[in-house]
């Protein structure tokens, strides 16, 4: 389906001229399959070797080209001492130096009496010129780059390789035609795609490798409008897509929660709202809600799972964890006491007959809501009539993968969830096919959760404080202990759940437990299990408690080297406290090596607890690629754009990519044939089907 004139661009690495296949494979690992990924990784430093032919002008340790006469080859009698070849430069003597080397390969390439261009670092030994293992020996000057490009590498690979295949592929680029207009290139000072492509890999001085560059922008915006484009289709082939409306009925739902313990936040009345609008409309629902941390999302969820229930279709809701799924369905059980709406639990552990008797009440309808992990999609779940998809911790998700999830029934409307509030930009470029809807405000009964900043060297005093709260609180007190690694590594000096663990039994005893992701589910629930029940006061943990664990008794939260943490993932943390009617408090412990950075995220941590915020400011100090602490997550990975500095570009693109399929929804015009060639250059092709079915 890829137009003809991208071939070129999706060939595998291993085609490429001059790269064998032990390179290939270090070139993939290092920045994709495809030539077209090859060419996306840019340089990340540039080395500046002059040519100089005096040697006055010389400069000890520092790049330079020189022109070398070999004189003579110097064979060292023992194998260990290195190998020499005499020669003169600017009419003095001078020497290249080689250890392990590989005589034959030498003489034929450094032949006596002939003149080369010897690029590498200057030495001076005892007055003389010296390179030891030149980078570059060639006949000609212009074979060696005066400003050489570093790209980002994986062990083993190397530079000069990763150089070789970059130079390789532009020499074969294809000329594409131009899909951005004249006038907006005119305004921002842009060149055409190749060029610019070409000068992003050619930098000439260390400005040149920064995001702001012209030619750099040029490709990032170009990346952002294929983005934008791509989500706008998606939208536009969803919104097409008839939904299940469901009947305007609300018994049930005013039952379940007029008796709830609590009041509705005016927050979470608006949201229920906006979502009952589209369950009732004939459109197809494609929502987002984000919400921060205790901002009462279940109870949404619920809301919106009961309003299809009435209308007789049937409800599912997806978390990431067993230990989630299995928290949900118990808070769903007790809201639901007293009414007659039947819901089940799926998840990878229902096995054999109790599996069979689920999949056989789902099919026939008397499963009304069911709970539970990615199981609750696999091949064989059928459900009578689903309508409604909730999809708790939506970030484990992209696009495709939620068109996917809906393919279970024609129309049936979807909600996702978050509990990390996204910041506006990178909601932009990710959930541009969706409508948000966003709690912003906190239950009344919610607690303020005082921050600590404290250096790791106090943990024993800490410690030591805990036990005297313990024994003497007349209420319960109930700590989480946080670690960044399950065991301990030699590398790193970061404290290791199991050591940590080990260290707390012998001051709390049997009042410590342990759950961390490589422990069977059973044995994490039955830990988690015996921490709920208050029958554990300290549970150490590594992140699998991030999202939606609930103890409304615990009120301590201790976070070890909470520098390494990016600020949603603390934030998340620190969210598992203050759900009960106790104060909390939430201790960052830093390690000795405290950048900047990890300054600055403590500080935003001590300073706000709102979520909104600190996202903002976790996209400012980190950029896009690592926000949410997961690489894997649905946010789009970008290649050449930066979202921490190209933010304005983003909304131009937005903007233009709106315009254009207003005016041209198929990309039908000449400037839609060319959009569509972007498209497919940033592997959009699935976007593109949405406009072959109309």
């Amino acid at each position: 389906m890829r137009p003809s004139v991208l071939n070129g661009l999706f060939l595998p690495v291993s085609s490429i001229q001059g790269i064998g296949p032990k390179l290939s494979s270090l070139i993939e690992k290092a920045c994709g399959k495809y030539t077209s990924d090859v060419l996306f990784s840019m340089p990340s430093g540039v080395l500046y070797r002059p040519y100089i032919e005096r040697k006055k002008e010389l400069v000890h340790g520092a790049l330079a080209t020189i022109l070398f006469e070999v004189i003579s080859h110097q064979k060292p009698l023992k194998r260990s001492q290195p190998y020499k070849v005499k020669g003169i430069y600017d009419g003095q003597e001078a020497e290249l130096i080689f250890f392990n080397y590989h005589e034959k390969y030498l003489v034929d390439r450094l032949r006596v009496n002939e003149k080369y261009f010897i690029s590498g670092k200057i030495e001076f030994f005892m007055g003389k010129v010296g390179m030891l293992h030149p980078d570059f020996i060639s006949k000609t000057k212009e074979e060696i780059p005066v400003f050489e490009p570093i790209y980002p590498l994986t062990a083993g690979l190397t530079s000069k390789v990763m150089a070789k295949a970059v130079r390789n592929v532009l020499a074969t680029l294809p000329d594409l035609p131009e899909w951005q207009e004249n006038e907006f290139m005119k305004s921002k000072g842009f060149s055409d795609w190749k060029s610019s492509l070409v000068k992003a890999h050619h930098p000439q001085k260390e400005s040149d490798l920064f995001s702001d560059n012209k030619f750099k922008m040029r490709l990032a915006y170009d990346e952002l409008l294929a983005n934008q484009l791509a989500l706008f289709l998606a939208r536009s082939h969803h919104k097409k897509q008839k939904g299940i409306q469901v009947k305007q009925v609300k018994e049930i739902e005013k039952e379940v929660i007029s008796k709830l313990p609590f009041e509705l936040t005016g927050a979470q009345q608006r949201v229920i709202k906006e979502i009952r609008q589209d369950l009732f409309s004939e459109d197809k629902m494609i929502r987002l809600l984000q919400g921060d941390v205790g901002a009462g999302k279940t109870v949404v969820s619920l809301a919106a799972l009961l309003t299809v229930c009435e209308g007789n279709y049937q409800g599912v809701l997806m978390a990431p964890t067993d230990i989630l799924a299995g928290q949900h369905y118990k808070a769903f059980e007790k809201m639901l006491a007293g009414t007659n709406i039947r819901i089940e639990l799926l998840t990878g552990r229902e096995k054999g007959k109790k599996r069979a008797n689920i999949l056989e009440r789902l099919a026939s309808g008397e499963i009304d809501i069911l709970i539970g992990t990615h199981a609750v999609f696999t091949e064989d779940v059928q459900y009578k009539n689903l309508a409604l998809v909730v999809i708790d911790e939506q970030h484990k998700f992209g696009v495709q993968q939620r068109l996917q999830l809906t393919k279970k029934q024609r129309g049936v409307n979807l909600l996702v969830m978050t509990a990390t509030p996204i910041p506006r930009t990178l909601a932009l470029t990710s959930y541009g096919d969706m409508d948000i809807s966003i709690l912003d405000e906190k239950p009344k009964n919610r607690q303020p959760i005082e921050t600590k900043v404290i250096s790791v060297d106090k943990v024993f005093d800490i410690i030591h404080k805990l036990d005297e709260k313990i024994k003497s609180s007349p209420k319960k007190v109930q700590v989480y202990w946080v670690c960044p690694l399950v065991q301990e590594s030699e590398k790193m000096d970061l404290m290791a759940a199991e050591k940590r663990f080990e260290e707390l039994k012998e001051v709390f005893g049997d009042k410590v437990g342990m759950v961390h992701g490589k422990m069977k589910g059973a044995e994490k629930d039955a830990v988690m299990e015996r921490f709920k029940k208050g029958e554990l006061s300290v549970l150490v943990s590594t992140t699998v408690i991030e999202v939606g664990v609930d103890v409304p008794s615990a009120s301590v939260m201790v976070i070890e080297h909470a520098e390494r943490f990016g600020l949603a993932g603390l934030h998340q943390l620190r969210g598992r406290v203050g759900r009960g009617s106790e104060k909390s408090v939430c201790l960052l412990l830093y390690g000795k090596q405290l950048s900047e950075t990890g300054r600055a995220r403590l500080k935003v941590m001590r300073e706000s607890e709102n979520g909104f915020v600190i996202a903002e400011e976790d996209l400012r100090l980190r950029g896009a690629g690592d926000l949410l602490g997961v690489k894997q997550s649905g946010l789009p990975q970008f290649k050449m754009a930066d979202l921490s500095v190209h933010q304005h570009l983003l909304k131009t693109a937005a903007q233009d990519a709106k315009m254009i399929l207003s005016q041209d929804p198929y990309l039908e015009s000449e400037r839609g044939k060319a959009l569509r060639i972007l498209l497919y250059l940033f592997q959009k092709d699935s976007e593109i089907l949405t406009l072959k079915a109309g």
